[in-house]
């Protein structure tokens, strides 16, 4: 097994990515700017009917309030954008104040090149009227500070979204630890005396499997999970010998694909453990991975020993499946599938995912 090592998290505050206090949603994203878009477009129809009346209103009119409108919008959203890194680092009174701010400056730069442009073009003396000028920014602060706080609120709610799901995925990680040590030291205090040098290799593989282990609960590339799992099945063959057999199935796959670390290895643990150690004859764990479409299917299937009742799906290791279901849940929402079924004796996995 190589020494792989744990790819580092990428860094939090640039754009795409966000931290626990970023003060505004990314709004240079595509969803936000079509969103900006429309809610620019309704925002001038509404200050065109206003000014005209529905009665008087032309696509003069509105062509014209919805020009400066829009590059009012978006020119905000750009600045905001590129600010977004920076305001998180600021008090949300200080980021609060220069967003507001710069929204203000965008209206008054952009409603003065307006007004020159339009008596520009009709052949008009070039001056600044005041009223309508300030009728502007009025009109923008009331809208700015309404829509400011809107989008804190929302960023809010999603930092504290990511926030409780970072601390729930590590809680789960955390429950899988335990059963994962326990068996793991087993196996290498059983090989200890009998073969030396076979533990002082099983003890590498596993220091692979905790450096894995131990790293931030993180998305990591579905073959370096792979990689964990035929490391923890070096080691229990060492132990078991050719009890255990194992037939790999593996699809060739880019390695953009991911999956959540250690999801797959404690599963691969429970076959071990509840399906091919309790027979006296040893048993075969099958583990096919494929891509279908745009998901990703995950079967792994084990023996069930015949001198016990077969529990039913639900019951098999109940805490393990609902840590590996949340786990699901929590990176891939519903789209996610664990299903656990019985059949000839052998008790079988099936995970389905999207990918990319």
């Amino acid at each position: 097994m190589s020494n792989t090592q744990p790819a580092p998290l990428p860094e939090t505050g640039a754009r795409g990515t966000h931290t626990d206090s970023d003060f505004l949603p990314d709004l240079c994203a595509p969803q936000a700017v079509l969103l900006l878009v429309l809610v620019a477009q309704l925002l001038a129809l509404l200050l065109a009917v206003a000014r005209a009346g529905l009665a008087n209103l032309t696509w003069e009119l509105l062509a014209l309030v919805s020009f400066q409108v829009q590059w009012i919008v978006l020119v905000s959203a750009v600045i905001l954008c590129r600010l977004r890194s920076r305001l998180a680092q600021w008090s949300p009174l200080q980021a609060g104040a220069v967003s507001y701010a710069a929204v203000l400056l965008v209206t008054v730069v952009f409603s003065t090149l307006g007004q020159l442009m339009m008596r520009g073009f009709f052949n008009l003396p070039l001056k600044i009227e005041p009223w309508a000028l300030a009728t502007n920014v009025l009109a923008a602060a009331i809208l700015a500070g309404i829509g400011l706080r809107y989008l804190y609120l929302q960023q809010q709610l999603r930092n504290q979204q990511q926030a409780e799901l970072h601390a729930r995925i590590q809680a789960l990680q955390s429950r899988i630890h335990p059963h994962f040590l326990f068996n793991s030291m087993n196996s290498i205090a059983s090989l200890i005396a009998v073969n030396p040098e076979a533990a002082e290799r099983a003890v590498e593989d596993l220091s692979i499997l905790f450096r894995a282990s131990l790293a931030e609960p993180a998305l990591i590339p579905l073959n370096r999970e792979l990689e964990l799992c035929r490391g923890y099945i070096a080691i229990e063959q060492l132990r078991l010998g050719p009890r255990l057999e194992m037939d790999w199935q593996i699809e060739p796959l880019p390695d953009s694909i991911t999956v959540p670390s250690l999801l797959l290895q404690p599963l691969v643990e429970n076959a071990v453990v509840h399906g091919v150690e309790p027979l006296r004859a040893g048993g075969r764990i099958s583990v096919h991975v494929a891509r279908s479409s745009s998901m990703l299917v995950i079967h792994i299937s084990n023996p069930l020993p015949s001198e016990t009742q077969a529990p039913a799906p639900e019951q098999h290791n109940r805490m393990a499946l609902d840590n590996i279901r949340q786990r699901l849940n929590a990176h891939y929402g519903t789209a996610a599938k664990l299903v656990a079924t019985i059949e000839k004796q052998r008790f079988s996995l099936a995970i389905t995912y999207p990918v990319e």
